[in-house]
């Protein structure tokens, strides 16, 4: 006979659930802020176009250094546009570089280190050029590269992409060295087990925890990194706004129209703060004992 649920069952159970997220909330109450903070700058990203936005590019020369206000939100540049709009839309250029980087450093670094730590031979030679690429500074390293290459966000992804795998892969590498030394792998070398199961089965889910706490890390730093390019002007193109392009252009109005620097200052430190906070809640969640011991 079939179970028919009533309201009060109902009640009870979006009851039971949100006692439950009161319960993870008091207990994980890092993951939970980082969470919603990052959650809702990608939500304002996103939805940039509902959000009471203008054209991000449209010059209006008469709107000069408007001030905030009702009509300007977070007042106009030194061209007219809405810094409002440029600021909201530069966040999708943000989240799109720092979550592709952090996809693909993460991915690239995984397998490399994988392969390091559980070969040799491929150690050997795999983490000399790994060294080499850590000890050029990843912004020189970066800015050579989109001066060749040219400016777009495929190539930023790229140039920010490369410094960040030799750092997932050394942690990979030292995860995979610690685990094939546990007695559970020693026995299932000992009992016959082949390589690739081995690797699949037994040490690459004793490297999931850490990955991915290291993947917001990234994301953050990836997050900075483009921002400093576009700074730097070897960005973003300037019809595409990003934070840093942004920065880069009020900074000669400072004095006469500081807001120009500071929202998308505050936007980009209030998202770096959220990939971390993040990232804290997530290795406490994750792995209890490391947060106990802090």
């Amino acid at each position: 006979m079939a179970t028919v649920l009533t309201p009060d069952d109902l009640i009870a159970g979006r009851g039971g659930r949100l006692v439950r997220f009161g319960t993870f909330a008091r207990r994980n109450p890092t993951f939970v802020v980082g969470m919603v903070l990052l959650s809702l700058l990608v939500v304002a990203s996103l939805a940039a176009p509902v959000l009471g936005t203008k054209d991000p590019i449209a010059i209006s020369v008469m709107d000069r250094l408007q001030a905030p206000s009702e009509e300007h939100l977070f007042g106009t540049d030194m061209m007219g546009r809405s810094v409002y709009s440029r600021v909201i839309y530069g966040g999708r250029v943000s989240l799109i570089v720092g979550l592709s980087v952090a996809f693909a450093a993460t991915a690239i670094g995984l397998v490399i280190g994988l392969l390091a730590g559980y070969l040799n031979w491929f150690d050997t030679i795999i983490m000399r050029v790994m060294d080499g690429l850590m000890a050029i500074p990843s912004i020189l390293l970066a800015i050579a590269l989109m001066t060749l290459a040219g400016s777009s966000i495929r190539n930023i992804i790229i140039a920010i992409t490369i410094p960040e795998i030799p750092r997932v892969t050394r942690l990979v590498r030292g995860m995979v060295l610690s685990v094939r030394e546990q007695p559970f792998v020693e026995a299932a070398i000992a009992s016959g087990t082949k390589t690739a199961r081995l690797v699949r089965r037994h040490i690459l889910p004793q490297t999931i925890t850490p990955l991915i706490v290291q993947a917001t890390y990234v994301t953050a730093s990836a997050i900075i990194s483009e921002a400093y390019l576009s700074f730097l002007g070897a960005g973003t193109p300037p019809e595409i706004p990003s934070w840093g392009n942004i920065v880069a252009e009020g900074r000669a109005f400072f004095t006469v129209a500081p807001w120009v620097v500071l929202f998308p200052s505050v936007l980009l430190a209030l998202t770096v703060l959220s990939v971390n906070i993040l990232g804290d809640g997530l290795r406490d969640t994750l792995d209890p004992r490391m947060a106990r011991r802090m």
